[in-house]
């Protein structure tokens, strides 16, 4: 599936119009519902949060719900630093690993195209480098993350105070944000249906069955690698 990549050079809370839709406002509370759902406070989870809120703004539509119209293509990879966006990208859009409708691109950056399959269009959004993130790297907080302390145990004063740089900086200096394009999205059906695996037993998606001489088995026990 092709990725919008063009050149160009903020649990649910209700906001005050009511109606459920997550923006940018000065309520705090959408951080520290976020930051509870990725399990501590960090710039990357609140940097995906805005860029996710601002996402959703720029496509004219609502959270991912059970409707299953958005669908989010993550540019972070394996193994590196502030993948914590990519909490922030779920938490902020809706889009998630359990509703299928998120997935990665594997190219270790912070960025994500959202996709807007009924409407057929996307935009994407990605984590600009600037003074706000000098002052990031320079603050308390990742000078002791840098030390080897987990960040659970680093004052929730200074997580805050990094935190702040990147939701209070101005939208502009901290993402970079590409023209609503037009996406033709092919859907592919859900395939259901869950059978042992002959080997160990345990219930595996048809699709992912492996067939190793007459027996069909999950990828693990089939020795195959995919």
């Amino acid at each position: 599936m092709p990725l919008l990549y063009l050149n160009t050079g903020g649990a649910k809370r209700l906001p005050p119009n009511g109606k459920g839709d997550l923006k940018m406002n000065e309520d705090k509370q959408i951080l520290a519902d976020a930051f509870k759902f990725h399990g501590h406070i960090c710039w990357a989870s609140a940097s995906g949060v805005r860029a996710g809120l601002v996402a959703l703004r720029e496509l004219g539509t609502k959270r991912a719900g059970a409707s299953g119209d958005l669908h989010c293509i993550l540019e972070i990879g394996e193994n590196h630093g502030a993948q914590c966006f990519a909490d922030g990208v779920q938490f902020s859009t809706g889009c998630t690993l359990g509703k299928c409708n998120i997935e990665k691109a594997g190219w270790g950056k912070l960025a994500f195209t959202l996709i807007d399959k009924k409407k057929q269009k996307a935009v994407r959004v990605s984590y600009k480098n600037g003074k706000h993130h000098k002052m990031v790297a320079e603050s308390s907080f990742m000078r002791k993350r840098g030390q080897g302390i987990p960040p659970t145990q680093i004052p929730e004063e200074e997580a805050w105070e990094m935190t702040d740089i990147i939701w209070k900086t101005p939208e502009k200096e901290v993402l970079s944000i590409s023209q609503v394009t037009p996406y033709a999205w092919e859907e592919f059906g859900e395939i259901l249906g869950l059978v042992p695996c002959d080997q160990c037993g345990e219930l595996v998606s048809k699709v992912y069955l492996r067939l190793v001489g007459e027996k069909h088995m999950c990828i693990p026990c089939s020795g195959y690698e995919r």
